[in-house]
């Protein structure tokens, strides 16, 4: 694990802020599908992710989810942050995406560590920096794109994302992240897979030319 946490952490932080992190922060793991924050919850740690992915969601009135964005390995969540500094709570729900480590930051030494270290600073302005990318992106997804190639797009970030072109997904969980039917979702990879572009499986779908 910590010699994970250098090599993805190293480049970015002087030796005495690492060694700070180290002894500070709560080293957890989690197994994909486990939730990590919830919305409403009390925001006590910030997550570095050494190894995984964690998906993040927003929820409607309804309880409808919409997936934001993945934060993978040598990244923080926006959000969290944000919470973190303003005493919020979340509001955003950050599920693991596949087996994932982590160190888990108390809020308390964001701030400190913003002004002691410059190295810190410039990766919370980074990675909210980022993660704001990640949601305008996410909007112009929702406003531009029509279903189809919106499901081709989060079928290659997810492919990314774990670094297998072979998908672990039911047709359920695809709906629910892109927030539309379960029938919708099955017609459109039905007529992926016929184009030649995927191969659907049972609870897989393997990625052949998206």
């Amino acid at each position: 694990m910590l010699s994970d946490f250098n090599f993805n952490y190293k480049h970015l932080f002087e030796e005495e802020l690492l060694t700070e992190i180290l002894s500070i922060g709560e080293y957890r793991k989690v197994n994909e599908g486990v939730e990590l924050i919830d919305i409403g919850n009390e925001i006590k740690f910030m997550p570095l992710v050494i190894n995984g992915a964690i998906k993040i969601l927003r929820e409607d009135e309804k309880g409808d989810e919409l997936a934001l964005y993945f934060i993978e390995q040598g990244d923080t969540c926006a959000m969290t942050i944000t919470c973190c500094l303003g005493s919020a709570r979340s509001n955003i729900r950050a599920i693991a995406e596949r087996d994932t480590e982590l160190l888990m930051i108390p809020v308390q030494k964001i701030e400190d560590w913003m002004d002691k270290y410059k190295s810190w600073q410039r990766f919370i302005l980074q990675s909210y920096h980022e993660r704001m990318q990640e949601l305008l992106e996410a909007i112009d997804t929702i406003a531009f794109l029509n279903m189809d190639e919106r499901l081709q797009k989060y079928l290659k970030d997810k492919a990314i994302v774990n670094k297998n072109e072979l998908i672990q997904v039911t047709h359920k969980e695809i709906a629910s992240d892109l927030h539309t039917s379960r029938v919708v979702v099955s017609r459109l990879l039905k007529a992926l897979e016929k184009k030649g572009m995927i191969k659907l499986h049972r609870n897989q779908v393997h990625l052949l030319e998206i």
